[in-house]
């Protein structure tokens, strides 16, 4: 009987339009953050490791100067203290202890995407913070210690298809063109939607986020991401009657 030939046994994986269908674990991301409540996004985020003498470190601006100088890198632009500072303005809002925030993400300079449980302690100290980073980086996820969830972890992007279907994604700009308060904002949104907040977590620039519904301004003057992102807490604690 003569051989098959390898088109003959071939089977492509199954698709649908020419698209694959949604894993499971996207699916269940999906419906957790279903409903009222609020995901942030922290874009372009200056989180990078690199082997500096025997240890590999979460690069910064103050500790590891010479080492990006001799490599051509601006030490500018290395601020994992942005990112430090605005997690900790999401984690600890009532917002987050009233679980109305769902998710948080981080995007990379680098173009790494990264979950962060809502739940997770983090570090109060920079230093510390940056040797979690570092690790996490290199293992790609971090347990809890009293059980098997991953509260940080390296996931595929893009980030968008995590999101619930019916939610309202916002960017945050000092250059936008649309400026109002924060708490009039709130007050005009539906409330039984998922609200996507996407605020830069750099010194300097312009978020790039092409997937958002519109881009708002809060404030005549340029804001650190922390204390934007405090605006937006506190305008929706005001909003769903969280004290």
């Amino acid at each position: 009987m003569p051989a098959r030939s390898r088109a003959s046994i071939y089977k492509p994986p199954f698709m649908v339009g020419g698209l694959q269908p949604p894993s499971l674990e996207e699916e269940e991301e999906q419906k957790r953050v279903s409903g009222q409540g609020v995901i942030f996004v922290l874009e372009d985020a200056q989180l990078e490791v690199a082997q500096v003498g025997k240890a590999f470190v979460l690069l910064n601006c103050d500790d590891h100067q010479n080492f990006l100088k001799k490599h051509d890198k601006d030490p500018a632009l290395y601020r994992p203290d942005i990112c430090h500072q605005a997690l900790l303005a999401i984690l600890d809002s009532p917002l987050n202890k009233a679980n109305k925030v769902k998710a948080v993400y981080i995007r990379t300079h680098k173009n790494v995407l990264i979950s962060v449980n809502p739940k997770v302690r983090l570090p109060r100290t920079f230093k510390r913070f940056c040797g979690l980073f570092a690790q996490l980086l290199q293992k790609l996820s971090i347990r809890a210690t009293n059980g098997p969830d991953k509260l940080l972890k390296v996931v595929k992007g893009p980030v968008t298809k995590y999101f619930p279907l019916d939610c309202k994604r916002i960017g945050f700009s000092w250059a936008a063109t649309k400026r109002m308060s924060m708490q009039d904002y709130a007050k005009e949104q539906a409330d039984d939607k998922t609200f996507i907040f996407v605020v830069g977590a750099f010194a300097h620039g312009k978020i790039e986020a092409p997937w958002v519904d519109e881009e708002i301004s809060v404030s005549e003057y340029p804001l650190s991401a922390a204390y934007a992102l405090g605006r937006i807490t506190n305008a929706f604690e005001q909003k769903w009657s969280i004290v």
